[in-house]
């Protein structure tokens, strides 16, 4: 909108709230559509960001034939609107097709190592056959379509509950509680700030290169080495204590990113130090704030 776009927005509120975008209420180039993506809808638009789908695991698994639908029904509306409007269609995929990668870094050529029957693969093979289903589009429709695998992200309002471990640490350190390790921590994941993968893909809508295409942050952490970050920041006293690995944990995530380096100039400038510490700064208003409403 401060482009001088016209921006309509669906949600159904399941993972997304309206104080997200609050500042755009009320804006004449913005309106607001309560809206399940699992059911057709009529719109006039010459570009569709399909980013609908709870994607951390306490909210897919939350129903997973829903996440499933999201995924197929939700993916097969959205192109279906794209191909009658003659719209752009870019699709939020994930690193959770690759499952628990045998290569790595996961390049997007590798073809993954899912687990079709395990708890997540609601989430994995759902995201496989939006893929699937854009790419067949495209050849049988013409329908412009961009894809794009993105990688563990975060940064300010995210939820407090979501149960992604960025989350999950900056709450609990917050709260003065230990913080809690899944195995030994050593499995790893790289961490991409959202600023970083918003313009990857602004750059990815407005590009050529059809994808799919890797974005995410090449720097990898343990999730103790991830621990140990949040404590510095927030309380280095603070224990850390270890639980059961959850079924079908990827022990390694981490993008090959050589393809957005060339075809869309992109690469992440923010280092997970400096994006951890406005992410912290917003837990601890939020959290300022439910507390406050509680007493």
């Amino acid at each position: 909108m401060q482009a001088g776009q016209e921006v309509i927005c669906l949600d159904n509120y399941f993972t997304g709230r309206k104080s997200n975008i609050s500042q755009w209420i009320g804006h004449p180039r913005f309106e607001l559509i309560r809206h399940d993506v699992t059911d057709p809808i009529r719109l006039e638009c010459d570009r569709i960001w399909h980013l609908a789908c709870p994607a951390s695991p306490v909210h897919y698994q939350f129903n997973p034939i829903k996440t499933a639908k999201t995924s197929f029904l939700g993916t097969y509306n959205m192109l279906g609107l794209a191909r009658r409007v003659g719209a752009r269609l870019l699709l939020a995929s994930t690193s959770e097709v690759y499952g628990d990668p045998e290569v790595h870094p996961q390049p997007e050529s590798y073809r993954g190592c899912v687990n079709t029957i395990g708890i997540r693969s609601c989430y994995d093979e759902g995201k496989r056959i939006a893929e699937t289903l854009c790419f067949d589009y495209q050849r049988m429709n013409d329908v412009e379509v961009r894809v794009a695998r993105i990688f563990n992200t975060y940064g300010p309002r995210m939820l407090p509950d979501d149960g992604r471990v960025v989350s999950n640490f900056i709450v609990q350190a917050l709260r003065g509680e230990p913080l809690t390790l899944y195995g030994d921590g050593s499995q790893t994941r790289s961490f991409c700030y959202m600023s970083d993968l918003i313009e990857g893909l602004i750059r990815l809508m407005n590009g050529d290169h059809t994808g799919p295409i890797n974005l995410g942050n090449p720097n990898e952490f343990t999730i103790r080495e991830l621990a140990e970050l949040v404590r510095i920041q927030i309380n280095p006293e603070l224990q850390l204590v270890e639980k059961p690995l959850p079924q079908d944990d990827p022990q390694q995530r981490q993008p090959a990113i050589d393809l957005a380096r060339e075809q869309l100039n992109w690469q992440p400038t923010v280092s997970l130090e400096q994006g951890l510490a406005p992410t912290i700064d917003s837990f601890r208003n939020l959290l300022g704030s439910a507390e406050g409403c509680g007493t």
